[in-house]
């Protein structure tokens, strides 16, 4: 079996979630990375000691050893390193959200296709326990046929994440529909076999523009402090913040089907609570990670009293266990064109939902329509990225 070399574009951060295809006894070998941050490779140096560091990614993708390439970097950088990377022969491993805009994802979806390098984007909910169960009910006809999904959103770290760096403007971000509602749209096409075909969306900046700023001669840092609490008694908040801390949107998808998605960022607690409701039940998720439970009803009754609880056991990794899972998945589709969970079409369109859904909440909350992708694209990727 050949080693597969990888490079790193983002070393730090969500980048050192690529660390885990480290394994040349198992045929994967990091050895080389891009952060334009120097004290990234300090702390990855200490776990890949060869790593060779570049300053330009440019140069990095020039280095014909390299067969993957993991991106990791803000979402404004995506669409011209992926393009780039695959341009440069990679298979590449993308983080969420593809891009932030609709025209990014396509210029990446073609590039995959037209090049034929593998393209992957990392949509790892589609790996996490809880959402493999609840997709297994709803696929068992347990609950008959899906008529309606929704999703509340809490996030009690919005302050911490979004609104201290990059992330609170919109020419970087385009809105946080993106940053986290693209996990979760993702998630609700994925279950309910549809896509956004039209979005209404409302949302508002309400808390977070009336906290203390930093100066903008003041580098933004996005640190997790779970005493930054409450967002009003805090400061060092961007100088600048043009996207909404609360967001709702309800969409149409093209199967018949209807759902809402609803995100606040400066609630007390955090959680992903979805509920899909079919012809003959409902079913319903109970924390989203860890020991979670998976609440089913198929007969009239309390919400209290759900006829079948599934427990879930808390299993190792980041993100409930979803990062090992989503890794290896990609690794084997490398390798052996395994059959992915995740979907560049599909994550092209969770971002399209969220872009309509912030023009609509923008532009007088009306109706917004999703452009469409040519179907020989669609083609290509569902038939696993293999020209027929």
């Amino acid at each position: 079996m050949r080693t597969l070399k990888v490079g790193l574009i983002g070393v730090g951060g969500r980048g050192r979630h690529a660390w885990q295809t480290h394994k040349p006894e198992e045929g994967c070998e990091i050895i080389a990375g891009f952060d334009p941050n120097p004290e990234a490779f300090v702390l990855a140096r200490q776990e890949i000691p060869n790593i060779e560091m570049y300053s330009d990614y440019r140069e990095m993708l020039k280095n014909a050893d390299i067969d993957i390439v993991f991106i990791s970097s803000p979402d404004f950088c995506h669409e011209e390193q992926a393009v780039a990377s695959l341009e440069a022969g990679k298979a590449v491993y993308l983080e969420k959200p593809m891009a932030i805009t609709i025209e990014g994802c396509d210029r990446i979806l073609k590039a995959a296709m037209e090049t034929g390098s593998k393209l992957f984007i990392g949509h790892n909910m589609r790996h996490f326990p809880v959402i493999l169960k609840m997709k297994e009910v709803i696929d068992s006809g347990l609950i008959g046929e899906i008529r309606a999904g929704w999703c509340r959103h809490f996030i009690n770290y919005g302050g911490d994440a979004y609104f201290r760096d990059w992330h609170s403007e919109q020419r970087y971000s385009t809105g946080l529909l993106l940053q986290k509602g693209a996990h979760d749209i993702d998630v609700m096409h994925w279950l309910m076999g549809g896509y956004t075909k039209s979005v209404v969306g409302m949302g508002m900046l309400s808390v977070y523009d009336k906290c203390a700023r930093r100066s903008p001669e003041i580098p933004g840092s996005a640190k997790w402090d779970v005493n930054h609490w409450p967002p009003m008694e805090l400061d060092g908040f961007s100088p600048i913040i043009d996207v909404e801390d609360h967001n709702m949107i309800m969409m149409q998808l093209d199967n018949g089907t209807q759902a809402s998605y609803v995100q606040c960022h400066y609630t007390p607690d955090a959680e992903r609570n979805y509920t899909f409701i079919g012809t003959k039940g409902r079913v319903e998720n109970i924390g989203d990670h860890g020991k979670a439970e998976v609440h089913v009803w198929t007969q009239r009754g309390p919400r209290d009293t759900p006829d079948i609880v599934y427990h879930l056991k808390e299993m190792a990794g980041g993100h409930g266990g979803s990062d090992i899972g989503i890794v290896q998945n990609f690794i084997n589709f490398v390798r052996y064109g395994t059959k992915t969970n995740t979907s560049p079409v599909a994550a092209r369109n969770s971002v399209a939902a969220g872009v309509m859904g912030h023009k609509s909440m923008r532009t007088g909350c009306n109706r917004c329509d999703i452009p469409q992708l040519p179907q020989d694209m669609i083609d290509y990727f569902e038939n696993g990225q293999v020209k027929k």
